[in-house]
């Protein structure tokens, strides 16, 4: 299994190009970095097989949807992990970080309007585990 530390210069730049364009084509990616389109279909293989790579997603643009950050305070009686498995399973939750501080949980949150955005964000707050929230609506990024 390839881990972060054992990719080369190349699988990042693989790793780039696709983070900025996602629908560029293996034919594309490999005229850019100069290998066969074969050679950079074995790579991001290998890269989704060892999980480096673990999603190809969608993002909509904010003029198409809307997004928002959530803070979540976890009740202590239970494992932070046990409510970030259960946070991934909800369709519009996008990413769920672990983090320290003041909140345990940081979860970023995209719908195709704000109505389905917090209705994503009324099911966190029932969510067992979840003692407090706190949420930031994106108005733009770059």
């Amino acid at each position: 299994m390839m881990s972060v530390e054992k990719m080369d210069d190349i699988d990042k730049t693989i790793i780039e190009i696709l983070k900025h364009d996602g629908r560029a084509t293996y034919s594309d990616i490999g005229k850019r970095i100069s290998l066969s389109e074969g050679a950079v279909r074995k790579r991001i293989k290998a890269l989704v097989d060892s999980s480096v790579i673990r999603r190809f997603t969608v993002k909509v643009g904010l003029t198409e949807g809307a997004e928002a950050i959530a803070l979540l305070s976890v009740d202590p009686s239970l494992p932070t992990s046990d409510v970030s498995q259960a946070l991934k399973k909800f369709s519009n939750v996008e990413t769920v970080y672990e983090i320290t501080g003041e909140y345990d949980i940081a979860v970023t949150i995209s719908g195709l309007n704000i109505t389905e955005v917090n209705e994503c964000l009324e099911k966190i707050r029932r969510l067992k585990g979840v003692a407090n929230t706190n949420t930031m609506i994106i108005l733009r990024s770059w």
